[in-house]
């Protein structure tokens, strides 16, 4: 066990002064600064928020212990209580546990003993307000203000999970493979009203199909072979928040049913256990696959997806969003750049973000990250170039393939962004020239290549 951090306070209270001065001797001498006190003046001390950790004896005439634990709890939530207790009185400790102590000893017992579990308690206090920390980070990182939505279709999906965040209902996510189904996933959940209870993610195509269950639902010592502990599945562990099923379209048609139930009934069954418990989870799926044609195919349940279907949030492929490829682009630079002190690129330069502006992206956003990332480590200039793009991205697109739309139903928009692209090409990306047979201005054409820079001319 680690010494104790400098300045530690301990606040002992007990009614016997020769076990109380002893314990404070005892504490002091490794190295915590102790107050020591009878009942008498016990609620003005447990009131000063400076006291790290609460030391009180159960059983007092002029107040009991019970009580000071509850007005500690009341002025500081997280401080560590430790209650001290004769044998006769195990079950008013016990009773202490259920109101919040960290732990209760025996007496007499050695002050080493009582300086263990200080130190536990201490450390249980760190990890605790760590945890605190990192979720306050996650969620910050996917609150919804921080997605890129600057294209139309991003800012419907943002405000429909705007309206949904606090729905108690199961929500469906569907879209291509790498369109950021997790991180709306995790938007989702930092947005509503259980951002404080735990996020639980799986991928359902990832795991084997026979630790699929136990994985989800736990299981109980000798379930199956290999099963030397009971083990806490997926479901409980989310308790009170949300469990991310990724890839539910690619789960066993025997455990669809499982959790078919659940959603029903809301409980789970660990595997081999004879008992069901309740659970209070919200779940959210994701799919890049054609439910329904799974569905036709015998794959997946219908009733499932009727489920599953409390609302569907469509995520929309990133050639459909084309308005967000720039600050996507700013921001994968800025994190390539945070997780690489070597590297020079600072921006991409005009070209090499015409080439990002007409690929197609059949990769999505996970692509443009991994093209983004490679351009940052490769590039040997602060502006990125075509060739710090992989190869297919950089390839150079004649004006017909760049209007060869195909079955796709094109906005004007994006008619005006791939003409005047094709323009500034021919042109040798003057952009002067290219106003000029255009008959437009600068910032119009800015604004139609969707590129946020001045003239280079």
């Amino acid at each position: 066990m680690p010494a104790p951090a400098p300045n530690v306070r301990v606040l002992v209270i007990d009614d016997d002064a020769a076990m109380r001065d002893t314990l404070a001797d005892g504490l002091r001498a490794h190295d915590y600064d102790v107050v020591a006190s009878d009942a008498n003046d016990a609620p003005r001390l447990v009131r000063d928020a400076s006291h790290d950790v609460l030391v009180t004896d159960l059983r007092m005439p002029e107040i009991d212990g019970i009580s000071l634990l509850t007005l500690s709890k009341q002025i500081v939530p997280e401080r560590p209580v430790v209650v001290m207790t004769a044998f006769g009185a195990v079950d008013t400790a016990v009773d202490s546990l259920r109101k919040g102590a960290f732990h209760y000893l025996l007496k007499p017992f050695k002050v080493a003993e009582l300086d263990l579990v200080i130190g536990r308690a201490l450390e249980e206090r760190a990890l605790r307000r760590e945890t605190r920390t990192l979720r306050r980070a996650l969620r910050q990182r996917f609150a919804l203000d921080q997605l890129v939505t600057r294209s139309s279709a991003m800012r419907q999906v943002r405000e429909l999970i705007e309206r949904i965040a606090d729905a108690e209902v199961p929500t469906l996510l569907v879209g291509e493979t790498g369109t950021g189904k997790g991180m709306f996933a995790r938007a989702l959940h930092a947005e509503s009203n259980r951002a404080s209870a735990p996020f639980v993610s799986v991928n359902c195509a990832a795991l084997p199909e026979n630790l699929l269950e136990s994985e989800l639902f736990g299981h109980v010592r000798g379930a199956f072979t290999g099963a030397h502990a009971d083990r806490q599945g997926l479901f409980e562990q989310a308790d009170g928040g949300m469990i991310f099923l990724d890839e539910i379209g690619d789960m066993v048609p025997a455990l669809q049913a499982k959790l078919l139930d659940v959603l029903e009934r809301r409980c789970i069954r660990a595997v081999g256990a004879s008992r069901e418990r309740p659970v209070d989870v919200r779940v959210i799926a994701a799919t890049h696959r054609d439910l329904r044609g799974r569905i036709a195919a015998g794959l997946f349940r219908e009733d499932l997806l009727y489920r599953l279907e409390g609302v569907v949030v469509e995520i929309p492929p990133l050639r459909q969003r084309r308005d967000d490829l720039p600050p996507l682009v700013e921001r994968f630079v800025a994190e390539a750049r945070a997780s690489n002190a070597k590297a020079v690129v600072e921006r991409f330069s005009h070209e090499a973000m015409l080439r990002i502006l007409d690929y197609a992206w059949p990769g999505n956003v996970r692509e443009l990250e991994n093209a983004v990332g490679r351009a940052v480590l490769l590039g040997r200039t602060v502006e990125a170039l075509p060739g710090d793009l992989p190869a297919a991205v950089a390839k150079k697109r004649s004006v017909r393939a760049t209007f060869d739309f195909g079955e796709e139903i094109v906005p004007v928009r994006e008619l005006q962004r791939r003409y005047a692209a094709s323009v500034l090409e021919r042109l040798g990306g003057r952009k002067t020239l290219a106003c000029e047979k255009l008959g437009i201005d600068a910032k119009t054409l800015n604004k139609w290549l969707a590129i946020d820079e001045s003239t280079d001319e």
